[in-house]
């Protein structure tokens, strides 16, 4: 939900054909104008950055759009971060790169410490490693502070950057990058571990996953659909931070070639190398009517809250998914 002129009609429609979120990423377009939008031309659903950029500004300029946004959406807002890699970072960006986990860790502490000092009126001095932020005066402290802080989750793949969420951040973005199994045996219990190092309780910790769709009410959609699909996964597969996703089922060499493939510029050709095996186990593909059937199989008791992109026309078959996902 990125092009500006969409985003209303489109905000008011999911909100209409009841969806719990809306959901912005940081890819070709800013994620919060969107968002702005949506929040004034809606009511009820959550506002949801999946994700931005976090290493691409400071805590100090995120704090206070995060401050923004939550207030003119009347506490709606869910401020999801990402690291993004080194090479966009230092390269696109132009920002500093060192140990991601904890300069994220220290990013979203140096924000809470902000909205302490809005919200709260505990005095500025935070200092860290990454990050210092020890001067707010009353001029540049927000007026409207009915709404307090919003919430915040964190993106990530690696055990250390999902620890670093569940021990700081109110919840988990998976990446859609993953497997059943690498979720059940890598993200969860880093989750674990992140929770009990703070002493957290998992009730009040979400867990988001989007999940790729292969679905269309004809063959011919189903066939494009999963052209698409494909395409996405080699994408991410080429990206050698994400290689230990697919070193866990033994397909490391995939990886390899497909970070070949990449930096030759051959991306057309790159979804060619996703087979069938490859695509069930990071996807779901199902016929429409059994989306939701096939997703509460995949992240069933692993997950809160599924990212959903399914390519469902008939609105009376996707009302009835979405009524079976909630049951």
């Amino acid at each position: 939900m990125t092009a500006l002129a969409d985003v209303s009609a489109r905000a008011r429609s999911l909100e209409a054909r009841g969806f719990d979120g809306a959901m912005t990423a940081e890819v070709s377009n800013d994620p919060f104008l969107p968002l702005t939008l949506a929040a004034e031309h809606t009511s009820r659903i959550d506002l949801i950055t999946g994700i931005t950029v976090a290493f691409a500004r400071s805590p100090m300029t995120l704090a206070q759009i995060g401050h923004d946004l939550n207030a003119y959406s009347h506490g709606r807002l869910v401020l999801g971060l990402g690291s993004q890699v080194r090479a966009h970072i230092t390269r696109r960006f132009s920002m500093p790169w060192s140990r991601p986990a904890a300069r994220m860790r220290e990013f979203v502490l140096a924000m809470r410490a902000i909205w302490s000092a809005w919200y709260d009126g505990a005095p500025l001095d935070f200092q860290g490693e990454f990050y210092t932020h020890t001067l707010m005066t009353p001029m540049f402290t927000p007026s409207d502070r009915s709404q307090g802080r919003p919430r915040v989750m964190i993106a990530g793949v690696n055990p250390r950057m999902t620890e670093v969420a569940a021990e700081v951040a109110d919840g988990f973005v998976a990446h859609g990058f993953t497997t059943a199994q690498y979720l059940r045996e890598v993200t969860v219990p880093a989750i674990e571990r992140g929770l009990a190092k703070a002493g957290k309780s998992r009730d009040a910790f979400e867990i988001l996953c989007p999940v790729f769709v292969v679905t269309g009410d004809t063959e011919e959609v189903m066939a494009g659909t999963r052209q698409m699909v494909c395409s996405q996964i080699a994408f991410y597969g080429s990206t050698p931070a994400y290689r230990p996703v697919l070193d866990f089922p033994g397909w490391g060499d995939l990886q390899s070639e497909l970070h070949r493939m990449s930096r030759e510029g051959r991306w057309a050709e790159m979804g060619g190398l996703i087979d069938d095996d490859v695509l069930h186990r990071f996807a779901v593909v199902a016929e429409p009517g059994d989306v939701a059937g096939a997703l509460r199989e995949r992240c069933g008791g692993l997950v809160d809250r599924l990212l959903w992109t399914a390519a469902i026309t008939d609105a009376a078959v996707e009302a009835e998914q979405i009524a079976r996902l909630r049951a």
